[in-house]
């Protein structure tokens, strides 16, 4: 569903996403005129793996996942992303396929830009274009790691590399010293980003919580004691 967000907002949001955060504001005021805005719900498909589009999108606000699967049909989880984010890159360039498949974690807002115009204001701006090579090369790195703790890294340092993570880019500080994870996550969600089932991350989470290194409470993960996570990696 398309919103109506004031061309001001937009600008704003713009100004403050990593990718044209160098914009002047005369730049920022023609880059403004591309952008479309979208709204999702919570759990809502923006695209799926292999579809065809031609869109990259800047996170507003909210959370979104990136997943695949395999051809058996198992899911993997290998990022997600939060405000001033960028996503569905790559197929702007390659006119490819999408390479995964992206769901909203919460109620989403979205700045859309279609490739046309993008490309033609990219050529004109080699600061987006260095930001966006950052962007890919980040998203590159990212997921050879997610590749290589999977096939490389026993459940318990998957885990403790993933939810250490995960509080370093959705994190507050608690009064004890602490860290909650501002995503409400389940088991199964766990699974799908560590590369393990369900059982084995509800077991092994089980023997955190006794031992007081975490705790769980309606889908909230707080790490009590990050240093010993941290030793576990």
């Amino acid at each position: 569903m398309t919103t109506s967000l004031e061309k001001t907002h937009k600008r704003l949001l713009l100004a403050e996403s990593f990718l044209f955060s160098d914009l002047s504001s005369g730049e920022l005021d023609l880059l403004v005129e591309h952008v479309k805005t979208q709204s999702v719900k919570s759990k809502e498909v923006i695209f799926h793996k292999s579809d065809n589009s031609k869109q990259m999108f800047i996170i507003a606000s909210g959370k979104v996942s990136l997943n695949t699967f395999s051809d058996e049909g198992k899911e993997l989880t290998f990022g997600i992303l939060g405000k001033g984010d960028i996503f569905g890159e790559i197929s702007l360039f390659d006119n490819k396929e999408r390479t995964a498949t992206v769901t909203a974690m919460e109620p989403t807002e979205l700045l859309a830009l279609d490739q046309a115009p993008l490309l033609n204001f990219i050529k004109e701006n080699s600061s987006v274009a260095l930001k966006l090579l950052t962007a890919f090369a980040t998203r590159l790195r990212n997921t050879d790691l997610f590749f290589e703790d999977t096939v490389f890294r026993q459940l318990p340092s998957r885990l403790a590399k993933k939810l250490l993570d995960l509080a370093d880019h959705f994190g507050t500080n608690t009064d004890k010293g602490g860290v909650q994870i501002s995503i409400k996550l389940s088991q199964n969600d766990i699974g799908k980003m560590s590369g393990a089932s369900r059982e084995s991350v509800n077991k092994q989470m089980r023997i955190w919580e006794d031992n007081g290194l975490i705790n769980v409470k309606k889908g909230y993960i707080t790490i009590n004691q990050p240093e010993i996570l941290e030793s576990l990696q």
